[in-house]
């Protein structure tokens, strides 16, 4: 399995007017490349803080960007972790799997993987390296989830 970080930080707020005049498939180049990568992907894992019981304001813009015409998170294997206080982002992921419906995604039921960063034991060192072999197996346990649900979907799709 190869995991690839998709930087979001660059995508422009999502706008219409940054389209090309037909408003559709004319795109900003940082949107366009990621949209490529999703289209190349077999899956998407998500990892989101919780903010105000959502995703975080660049994960929806990014999903906003990926999701014009055409959708390119159409038919993918999905699945979500979050770390955060409290609740882990559990209410993010609800959210997350409500704007999921719309843009045909299809996210993995189980496991589910919420992580509270403030419980102990600590789960990270100082650099940001995750540190808690606990956390370490329940993170394989989802991505391998991931792996079995993305190839069903494969298998179904191309029978």
């Amino acid at each position: 399995m190869e995991i690839e970080h998709l930087d979001i930080s660059q995508l422009p707020m999502q706008n219409i007017d940054l389209e090309g005049e037909d408003h559709e498939g004319s795109f900003p180049p940082a949107v366009e490349d990621l949209r490529q990568k999703i289209l190349e992907s077999d899956c998407i894992l998500f990892s989101s803080p919780e903010f105000n019981y959502s995703v975080s304001a660049p994960l929806k813009n990014a999903i906003d960007w990926a999701s014009r015409p055409p959708n390119v998170w159409a038919d993918k294997a999905a699945a979500i972790i979050s770390a955060s206080a409290g609740m882990g982002g559990a209410r993010g992921q609800l959210h997350l799997r409500q704007i999921g419906v719309f843009i045909d995604l299809h996210f993995i039921n189980k496991p589910e993987f919420f992580l509270n960063v403030f419980q102990p034991p600590a789960k990270f060192d100082s650099q940001g390296n995750l540190i808690d072999e606990n956390t370490k197996e329940r993170l394989k346990e989802v991505l391998l989830a991931l792996q079995a649900f993305t190839w069903r979907l494969k298998t179904a799709t191309n029978a």
